[in-house]
């Protein structure tokens, strides 16, 4: 089963851009004002709706094999960050927040411990 998260925005073009120029997301799918964008095995579609309140109120967490990326990806967001990069023992993560153009919450992140496989 495969599945996607679909959100309100109200920038569309300024939201995709984010998403596809700052964080390295593709574009999978363009259909009538909405893009669905992918990361690994992340999709999340952006629909147009400029009359209506972004859905901002989750969080999109991006992870990460290592966290020299999670430090590169801090260094391309300092600007957004609301957090530095730091280890959480509680969930054995090492990870930081940042905020997209229309504050939604966004987390970085690498695990500090194997994975189950998965795909």
């Amino acid at each position: 089963m495969a599945g996607i998260i679909f959100l309100r925005t109200a920038e569309f073009e300024h939201i995709v851009e984010f998403y596809t120029d700052r964080l390295g997301m593709e574009v999978w799918l363009e259909q009538p004002s909405i893009t669905i964008l992918r990361h690994e095995n992340l999709l999340v579609g952006f629909q147009d709706q400029p009359e209506v309140r972004p859905d901002n109120d989750g969080l999109i967490t991006f992870f990460y094999p290592d966290r020299e990326q999670v430090d590169r990806m801090y260094a391309l967001l300092t600007d957004r960050s609301t957090t530095e990069p730091k280890e959480n023992p509680r969930y054995r993560i090492y990870n930081f927040y940042a905020e997209d153009p229309e504050k939604r919450r966004l987390e970085f992140q690498y695990f500090l411990h194997e994975l189950p496989a998965w795909g």
